[in-house]
């Protein structure tokens, strides 16, 4: 279709919209006015209701996969919404005149109470689900138009793509083929003389190889290791073994002003430089004899 075609189409299907907005305009702003809304309250309820129908609409047409299925979905409930109520203004004459209690739609109270229900939350509705199909609308993000391909790749695939049938060259006639006859086998005389053959070389025996002296060889020594002696005196550590009195004096000394927290096997080995063995043990030492001078 043209350009003119959608315009055309688009003016009247708003044409058409606009007309059927001004039948539902009396019906829709009278159920308004028996649900106890004002003068301007009930002038506006008709866009409340379908407004939303117009919005549902054209996020239809803009949006696509479950979210185009949502605004179907609104369409299709406001849409009923307002057959009813239409219907409703129909068959209650007093709702022309205005001469209806407030509140009452219906002579049947289960029906009034579902009526006066429908007709006070479709205000509500068309917030929620109009604020849901704008953001939806705005944050639809149409898919990528892929580029096209240029005329003399399209005319390579298209040839490429035809089949033998459609080739304007037709297929070449079949050559005929030429019998050539073959001339008749001669038979040949075994009778005749031929050359003397040459007389053939006799082969020359082989010359035996010298036998290979074996002779005895020594058995390769793994590399000889280094001997080790003593530790020279000087390579020696120059601290003399302690005995284990002298590591308690020393320990003592160390940590006569330490705190009880402080008083670590970690701490003990490090300031003194004994093994975590003795260092356990000093530990045990110095704290049994820190609680005994707590107890005295």
């Amino acid at each position: 279709m043209n350009r003119t075609g959608r315009i055309l189409l688009v003016a009247a299907l708003v044409t058409v919209v606009a007309m059927a907005f001004r039948v539902s305009w009396n019906a829709l702003r009278d159920i308004a006015n028996a649900i106890g809304a004002d003068h301007t309250a009930a002038t506006l309820y008709p866009f409340v209701v379908d407004g939303l129908m117009a919005l549902a609409l054209v996020a239809t047409l803009v949006l696509v996969g479950r979210d185009r299925t949502f605004a179907l979905r609104v369409l299709g409930t406001y849409t009923l919404a307002s057959l009813v109520l239409n219907y409703v203004h129909g068959l209650v004459p007093k709702l022309h005149g205005a001469t209806v209690d407030w509140g009452r739609l219906a002579d049947w109270d289960p029906a009034n109470w579902a009526l006066v229900l429908l007709a006070t939350s479709l205000p509500v509705g068309s917030i929620y689900f109009g604020s849901d199909l704008v953001a939806k609308v705005l944050h639809h993000r149409p898919a990528p138009i892929p580029t096209p391909v240029t005329d003399a790749e399209e005319s390579a695939e298209t040839i490429s793509n035809r089949s033998t049938a459609d080739l304007t060259e037709s297929t070449p006639a079949p050559l005929a083929v030429t019998t050539v006859r073959m001339p008749d086998p001669v038979a040949v005389d075994f009778l005749k003389s031929t050359l003397p053959l040459k007389p053939v070389p006799t082969a020359l025996a082989p010359t035996p190889a010298p036998a290979i002296e074996r002779r005895a060889v020594a058995a390769e020594s793994p590399r000889p290791r280094r001997a080790t002696g003593r530790v020279p005196q000087v390579a020696r550590s120059s601290r003399p073994k302690r005995t284990p009195d002298q590591l308690l004096a020393e320990a003592r000394t160390v940590t006569a002003d330490w705190p009880d927290a402080k008083l670590t096997a970690e701490g003990i080995r490090l300031a003194v430089h004994t093994s975590p063995a003795n260092a356990r043990t000093l530990r045990e030492t110095l704290r049994s004899e820190r609680t005994g001078k707590a107890v005295a």
